[in-house]
């Protein structure tokens, strides 16, 4: 077993802070300064994540999320923009470095190895789930958990949210979708695709009972013996310069 940090879990912090996290994490473990570490957090408030690539004025609703006290940001990886619901899901980070295991040096296998964390972790809840390449894992073929990447100097920062309750309408809320009729055929296609764990389990779960689980999962898929643990001094310093960036509308709204 290799020893892995395991951070406390995040649920106060904005949006601009988690991210800043993130980098700080990934920079100091890249800096040989902090080991292989995972972290949980859930929002505080609703929020909308905008992928790295992605032009945020073309995707979100800036209008109506600026109305309603919505933050919009950036993250660094790739991928869609995703509203994120407070009361319906988890999410995690992995930083790792990409010497670990040979698997983490190819992006689809490193997904495959480190989702199987979250593969591993719904099965101590009783569900059967599945890695559907490249980036999602499923449950009875629908989606419940979306991951995404972005590496530096060796090292992988993996995060993803896995979804315990689902509102397919909220989904697309703050999204933009000019036309009515599309919009429709989105939130009927999601509701087709994309499951949560209370429907999946018929029943509702707690978001420590799955934190737990997920725990077990990551330890079991990546032979890892997990120690609890803080931000090192550094990380807090360089999470809060990066904050400086992170609530930024010139890094938000930069495409």
């Amino acid at each position: 077993m290799v020893r892995f940090r395991l951070l406390p879990k995040d649920f106060k912090a904005n949006s601009f802070m988690k991210m800043a996290v993130d980098e700080a994490v990934m920079v100091s473990v890249a800096s040989g300064l902090s080991p292989n570490t995972l972290r949980f957090y859930r929002w505080k408030e609703p929020a909308v994540s905008v992928g790295y690539f992605q032009e945020a004025e073309k995707v979100v609703n800036v209008g109506l999320c600026r109305k309603d006290g919505v933050e919009i940001f950036r993250r660094l990886t790739g991928g869609g923009a995703v509203y994120k619901d407070p009361l319906g899901e988890l999410n995690y980070s992995v930083v790792v470095r990409d010497d670990f295991d040979p698997r983490l040096k190819d992006v689809l296998s490193s997904y495959d190895l480190l989702c199987r964390g979250i593969v591993l972790g719904l099965e101590k809840l009783s569900l059967k789930a599945e890695f559907a390449p490249i980036n999602d894992v499923l449950v009875m073929g629908r989606k419940v958990s979306g991951n995404a990447q972005t590496r530096l100097k060796g090292v992988i920062l993996q995060h993803g949210t896995i979804l315990i309750d689902v509102d397919p309408e909220k989904m697309f809320t703050y999204l933009n979708v000019n036309d009515e009729k599309i919009r429709g055929k989105m939130i009927s296609n999601v509701k087709e695709r994309v499951t949560s764990l209370n429907d999946s389990l018929k029943k509702r779960v707690s978001f420590l009972d799955v934190e737990h689980a997920l725990i077990l999962g990551f330890s079991e898929a990546l032979g890892a013996d997990f120690f609890y643990d803080k931000l090192s001094l550094y990380e807090k310093k360089l999470a809060s310069d990066l904050y400086n960036k992170y609530s930024k509308d010139s890094w938000n709204f930069w495409r």
